[in-house]
């Protein structure tokens, strides 16, 4: 048991700092990009560069014990971080426009609620253990 809990700590101190990393990369890429195309376009701009850094941290870091193959587990992942990122524009958006947040509480409220949602199809579905 005390084994089980000591992974589970490594995979969540990993999985929360490949996503800080991540979320770092994101938002940078945004802020690259919001002066050029409206902000939702710029959200997915980060989040198509953050997707590799992702990826490459958790396969390795986060999830390195997953009984997939790499391919098995891209796949699964990019579904998951499509279904993510649906889920922080959404979110993003309905900020935005919806309640007239500024451009930056929004991203990173949003950024957080597809956070969890990533965690949960990444440990349970994408990189199955």
């Amino acid at each position: 048991m005390q084994i089980l809990k000591k992974a589970g700590w490594w995979t969540g101190f990993w999985f929360g700092s490949v996503g800080l990393v991540a979320a770092l990369v994101h938002l940078l890429v945004f802020e690259a990009l919001r002066h050029l195309l409206r902000p939702e376009l710029a959200n997915l701009g980060g989040f198509l560069v953050a997707f590799g850094v992702s990826f490459i941290g958790h396969r390795r870091l986060s999830f390195k014990d997953a009984q997939t193959s790499v391919q098995q587990s891209l796949a699964r992942f990019l579904v998951t971080a499509i279904a993510g990122f649906f889920a922080n524009e959404l979110c993003f958006i309905f900020l935005l426009h919806r309640l007239g947040w500024p451009v930056w509480p929004a991203l990173i409220v949003a950024l957080v609620v597809a956070a969890g949602q990533t965690f949960v199809l990444s440990r349970w579905w994408a990189f199955r253990r």
